[in-house]
């Protein structure tokens, strides 16, 4: 075992990357929206957010557009803090300003107050290989490629036994093709799932709507998702950063953006809600989590199990046809 690091995570996957590779102990410093584990709160917060409208999805949009056309950080570090936790190693992305603080803030940061021989690890997931290829790179970085190799062999076994029974299930089922799923990760406006989640809709066994593996969420009209051909047979929603009781604040914002689409979805009561602050966002560990929960809303009767397991996670949404 490599000796004792101080970790710095600025962002919720990383810390749960830290945390699955048996590193939890080491950790000195997290970033705001760092939650789980449960155990990791109540450690040093490293960052904070300028985003002041918490209430409605569109009030938020509006100011994350906002502080981003007047090139501002969506979110701060702070110096005193970093400086206390004197990290050996931070964990940050450059994947999206919106999710988490800028990587160029950051190194920024780093200069500033870090130590001189401060280790930062960035990560860019797109796809679910990338994933893989983040929680390896974490492990290299703080010693731990065997335990990272035992993660992953989890991940896999886990991915695998869902791909499977989807494919036996199509096999058997004599459709002429996997249900359309459409997953929207915004309600106001609405945007599409994309990155990683086409990926992950293909192994639940359905075939993802408008976007393709790696590809950022678009933002649709209301006119463009009435008009999607084929319509969606299942949708999943589940907002960045909104947990599932969030979301349910937000019912009738969801009930109004979906109520008398033409779909078969919104007509045969196929359309969940799920929680998207702990899944489905977070390219970390519990993505896995995320593909067995989403598998559970694409064939239900395939996967009762999985949607036991995972029944505080999400549950279907009544929308008027």
């Amino acid at each position: 075992m490599s000796p004792a690091l101080r970790i710095a995570s600025l962002l919720p996957s990383a810390t749960e990357m830290v945390c699955a590779l048996g590193a939890e102990d080491e950790l000195v410093g997290v970033s705001h929206e760092c939650d789980w584990p449960a155990s990791v709160v109540g450690r040093a917060v490293l960052t904070t957010t300028k985003i002041k409208s918490l209430t409605r999805s569109g009030a938020i949009d509006r100011d994350v557009r906002a502080l981003l056309r007047d090139a501002l950080a969506v979110y701060d570090i702070d110096d005193r803090a970093l400086a206390d936790a004197a990290p050996d190693v931070i964990v940050t992305q450059d994947l999206c300003d919106v999710c988490a603080v800028s990587f160029d803030d950051v190194v920024a940061a780093a200069r500033r107050v870090a130590r001189p021989d401060v280790r930062i690890v960035n990560l860019h997931p797109t796809t679910l290989a990338d994933i893989w290829a983040d929680i390896r790179k974490v492990a290299v970085a703080l010693g731990r490629e065997r335990e990272a190799d035992a993660v992953l062999a989890h991940m896999d076994r886990r991915v695998d036994h869902v791909r499977q029974r989807a494919a036996t299930y199509l096999a058997r089922s004599g459709a002429a093709a996997p249900p359309a799923v459409l997953t929207l990760e915004w309600i106001d406006p609405p945007m599409v799932g994309g990155t990683w989640m086409p990926e992950l809709v293909a192994i639940a066994g359905g075939r993802a709507l408008v976007t393709e593996p790696g590809q950022h969420a678009p933002t649709l009209q209301r006119a463009q998702l009435a008009a999607l051909d084929p319509a969606p047979d299942v949708v999943l929603v589940k907002p960045c950063g909104f947990p599932l009781a969030r979301l349910l604040e937000e019912a009738d914002a969801l009930g109004d953006l979906l109520g008398g689409l033409p779909w078969p979805a919104v007509r045969e009561g196929r359309v969940w809600i799920a929680d998207g602050n702990a899944y489905f966002n977070r390219p970390g560990p519990r993505i896995v989590d995320s593909l067995e929960i989403l598998a559970a809303c694409v064939h239900p009767d395939v996967f009762p199990d999985l949607a036991a397991h995972h029944a505080g996670a999400f549950r279907r949404f009544g929308v008027r046809a």
